[in-house]
């Protein structure tokens, strides 16, 4: 029910936060009066919406009508919604295409599409199982039960310290026990006043994997001693720094176009863009069909012919190639695809470190 309670709350972050990039679009409701007063900045307003502030003319103070607005803004049930989704799946290089031109009030804008992917992608993954929580709850159990080990090892200590000191003060002065005991309390007392990390510093040898000390200490040394706290920052991260992706993949769709100077770095933007909110939607019915009993081998099939058919589509239409230059820029970009991956990764190893 956890995984499932956090995935619900990521995929109403994502609508909305897909909602504040892309404004809605015939939204109105009801019919306003005329030369209504916009309650908002004063000016005369004729329609649906302000011409001078853009706030809707009719006001609602209902809540049903708060309801509908929470639904709408998750959900982003709108025109655009529809007009998007079917050309992204079918025909996402037409879709790209069109919107390059000039075609924006028809669909939902390639950075709020991807937002809303992304993080229903993240959340598909928390309530099917795909997430390091278990993993890590374990991990944090694991680390309770080593601290109350060593609490249980501490008031030994302290046992074994008052009973010397009773043993001690029923010797006469002058007896030799009473310095061999007085060495053995201010033992037990230098294992007291130690912190736990003192204690077991003697235990770690010098760590050294990439020869680097700022890596070997600071990320390979964290994810071997507490993996599943690591995996959970990187998981965290993964969808925190997802924008990420864009900016990496740029620069490489334009060494693709150089030469062909009418591809900007808009266009490519909008490709990347497009394309990363298609995977996104790939991965949540990969994810979904591979969580059905026997349904592993479908998944697998479906994201192995879906991901590079889509690529290569969008690809091809996008930028109007012909099949010959389609093709291998679609094989440089399969292999651009990896580095770009790999860049990402190693962007997530060192924000999850701090």
């Amino acid at each position: 029910m956890n995984g499932i309670g956090e995935g619900i709350g990521a995929a109403i972050e994502g609508g909305l936060l897909s909602r504040a990039v892309e404004p809605g679009h015939g939204e109105a409701t009801g019919t306003p009066h005329a030369l209504v007063t916009c309650a908002n900045c004063g000016a005369t307003v004729t329609g649906h919406y302000c011409g001078h502030c853009g706030q809707k003319a009719h006001i609602h103070r209902s809540l049903a009508a708060i309801g509908h607005d929470i639904m709408h803004a998750v959900l982003h049930l709108d025109g655009k919604l529809w007009n998007t989704l079917p050309l992204l799946v079918f025909k996402p290089g037409a879709l790209t295409r069109r919107f390059i031109a000039g075609e924006r009030a028809k669909f939902v804008s390639p950075m709020a599409m991807f937002l809303f992917t992304v993080f229903a992608m993240f959340a598909v993954f928390q309530m099917v199982g795909i997430s390091p929580t278990d993993d890590l709850a374990q991990e944090i159990a694991s680390n309770k039960d080593e601290n109350a080990g060593q609490s249980v090892f501490r008031s030994k200590v302290r046992e074994q310290i008052i009973t010397l000191e009773q043993e001690r003060d029923k010797l006469p002065k002058g007896d030799p026990r009473r310095a061999e005991i007085a060495d053995q309390i201010k033992g037990l007392n230098m294992v007291l006043d130690a912190k736990p990390t003192e204690m077991n510093q003697a235990e770690d040898p010098p760590f050294s994997v990439t020869g680097l000390t700022w890596l070997d200490e600071g990320i390979v040394r964290k994810w071997e001693k507490n993996p599943g706290l690591m995996l959970y920052k990187l998981q965290s991260n993964g969808y925190k720094f997802s924008w990420l992706l864009i900016p990496l993949s740029i620069p490489f769709m334009w060494l693709l176009f150089a030469w062909r100077r009418k591809f900007n770095a808009y266009d490519h933007a909008v490709f990347v863009t497009y394309s990363l909110a298609f995977m996104s939607l790939l991965f949540i019915a990969v994810s979904i069909l591979g969580a059905i009993p026997g349904g592993g081998d479908w998944a697998a099939l479906l994201f192995l012919i879906a991901a590079p058919l889509h690529l290569y589509k969008q690809l091809r239409c996008a930028y109007g190639l012909t099949r010959f230059s389609a093709l291998w820029r679609f094989f440089v970009l399969l292999f651009l695809i990896v580095l770009v991956l790999i860049l990402f990764l190693q962007a997530l190893l060192v924000l999850g470190a701090f």
